[in-house]
């Protein structure tokens, strides 16, 4: 009997190392769903909604280079959307079958009818789809290579009836063909590069998600330039760690020491990083990019040298045309502004807070303290993130993972499930706002029904967080942030597996600690202070003034008592805004 053409996609997916697809059957997909079945090497993960799908695919693609996740036609395909917007702008490897309704009905309007093509236009490296059997293997080899080398979502668009036709066998090649080349800049710009460097007094290099595999030529490198290490967000895990130049982040997340030495320098050096916040980056010295793709160079700040490479191929080349200075005045005043900077963010850890206001600075922490050295961690967009940026250490095994660029809310707890699927021999920890997870709560579901060992961490703060301080460093007064949440420990509870609230701060440390022993799921409702706030390195007047004036709307509008727990709370900050 002659396979047909869902058979086939799964045989070239095996072929590629895909051992997933995470997916809501139904309609046009089915005859893939029974192909996923009978071909028992690839494992159908059967998800709530389909964006949670798309996060799970992109977190597991992050981590081992290669996923999968369908939606059948209209609906379906739509819900992937939001993930896969996250998964390409993260430029994470992820195919993304789109099932549809028969060819013969195309442009009839028919039910759930919507255009695959224009629909995934601007999330996608590759988009097309398939009306002959013939096209499928040639279409879909395309579609894996366009993920996998320009490391985004490839969509394939798959007609019900498409599916269920006589395979045909490709007139070319059917399988994936992984290549690792060198790129560095040409010897002349090397040269320049390196004169540029050796003569510059002061420089700090600032390291992205580009940097993460190349940590020991970039500590070689900072050694010879006695130059601090400034890093992403996620750069961190891959540069933190065993790194005795870093002094941490800049960007809304980050410490004032990493701003500082950028700004101070007379040479910074951006390495695989497209870091998005213009008004970090200094103005008045010379920023040199290094970039492996060219496009983006130049498009952040006004650069001096911009310059195409890998930046582990890029600075082994560059590494013997580098002297090595003497003067580490510059590197030691960093590194002892660091200190300090460390000194009082610890200020916020001592401080536990009360009952139902516990500060979230301690719980972090304390995650960072009792987690694995190669946990896998997922941060929902907003404060969680300033959590995990300022209190989650890199090892050099542990990976963060999160909405990085895309900045989507929700994403924490599906990207925990691709995490704990692609590795369950790793603890996988979610550390969750009580916005994002309301988003997507059905999936709880989900991690039931696989018996995933995630850990849930709920940063309960009831608001919107980040919001509620953006609309305040505006001068307006927080509106409609605020949320009346259900009882998560309860609906945990509800759907399987254990679920605990957390009122007190002295209970913090042992409900953690036993979460972390469970061999199965557990979600830590923990209820934190709402009025912790996440300031920025770099504070502007305006930004003061914007929050003096929402504070003062706040009073006038009879609202003392939030004003004053704001205050309360934030006294530590006071020393970093006069």
């Amino acid at each position: 009997m002659a396979k047909n053409v869902a058979e086939q996609l799964v045989e070239m997916l095996v072929e590629a190392g895909v051992k997933r697809v995470y997916a809501v059957t139904g309609d046009s997909l089915n005859y893939f769903n029974d192909a996923v079945r009978r071909n028992g090497k690839i494992k159908w993960i059967h998800v709530r909604n389909e964006e949670v799908g798309a996060f799970a695919a992109a977190a597991e693609a992050e981590l081992d280079g290669l996923a999968c996740c369908a939606g059948s036609c209209g609906p379906g395909h739509v819900h992937l959307i939001n993930g896969l917007y996250d998964a390409h702008k993260s430029h994470v490897p992820v195919i993304a079958i789109a099932s549809t309704i028969d060819t013969g009905q195309f442009g009839m309007d028919y039910f759930q009818e919507t255009n695959t093509t224009k629909l995934f236009d601007d999330c996608s490296s590759y988009n097309q789809i398939a009306t002959t059997a013939a096209q499928v293997p040639r279409m879909f080899q395309a579609a894996i290579q366009h993920a996998v080398h320009q490391k985004g979502v490839a969509v394939f668009g798959l007609p019900g009836d498409v599916a269920k036709m006589d395979a045909v066998e490709s007139e070319t090649s059917m399988q994936l063909f992984k290549s690792r080349p060198v790129i560095r800049p040409q010897d002349s710009d090397l040269h320049l590069l390196a004169n540029c460097l050796n003569e510059g007094k002061k420089i700090t290099i600032y390291c992205g998600i580009g940097a993460a595999e190349a940590h020991d030529e970039v500590v070689a490198l900072a050694e010879k330039l006695k130059a601090p290490v400034g890093f992403s967000f996620r750069g961190k895990m891959g540069i933190q760690y065993n790194n005795p130049y870093e002094i941490g982040m800049t960007g809304l997340l980050g410490q004032p020491s990493a701003y500082h030495s950028m700004h101070e320098s007379d040479v910074v050096l951006l390495l695989g990083t497209d870091f998005p916040y213009q008004n970090f980056m200094p103005e008045k010295n010379k920023i040199i990019q290094i970039d492996e793709s060219p496009e983006r160079i130049g498009r952040r700040a006004k650069l001096h040298m911009g310059l195409c490479g890998d930046i582990k191929d890029s600075i082994a080349a560059l590494l013997p045309l580098i002297s090595t200075k003497t003067d580490d005045s510059f590197l030691k005043a960093q590194l002892e502004f660091y200190g300090k900077v460390k000194e009082n963010q610890l200020s916020y850890v001592k401080d536990r807070g009360e009952e139902n206001k516990i500060q979230p600075e301690f719980v972090a922490d304390t995650i960072n303290r009792l987690s694995d050295q190669d946990a896998i961690y997922t941060v929902d967009t907003g404060m969680c993130c300033v959590w995990g940026a300022r209190f989650i250490d890199g090892t050099g095994q542990r990976k963060m993972l999160g909405s990085f660029n895309h900045g989507s809310m929700a994403n924490a707890m599906p990207m925990a499930i691709g995490a704990a699927l692609a590795h369950p021999e790793r603890q996988v920890i979610a550390l969750c706002g009580d916005g994002g997870l309301s988003m997507l709560l059905g999936d709880l579901a989900t991690i039931k029904q696989y018996t995933l060992p995630i850990k849930i961490i709920v940063f309960n703060n009831r608001a919107l967080g980040m919001v509620k301080l953006e609309m305040e460093v505006d001068g307006l007064p927080d509106n409609e942030t605020d949320m009346i949440n259900p009882d998560f420990a309860l609906v945990a509870q509800a759907m399987g597996f254990k679920g605990i609230t957390i009122n007190q701060p002295d209970d913090v440390e042992v409900a953690i600690a036993n979460a972390f022993a469970e061999d199965g799921p557990v979600l830590l409702n923990i209820m934190t202070n709402p009025n912790a706030l996440a300031m920025p390195p770099k504070i502007e007047w305006e930004q003061v003034k914007g929050m003096t004036i929402s504070m003062t709307k706040l009073m006038l509008g009879g609202k003392m008592s939030e004003v004053f727990d704001t205050i309360k709370s934030n006294y530590k900050h006071l020393g970093e805004v006069l």
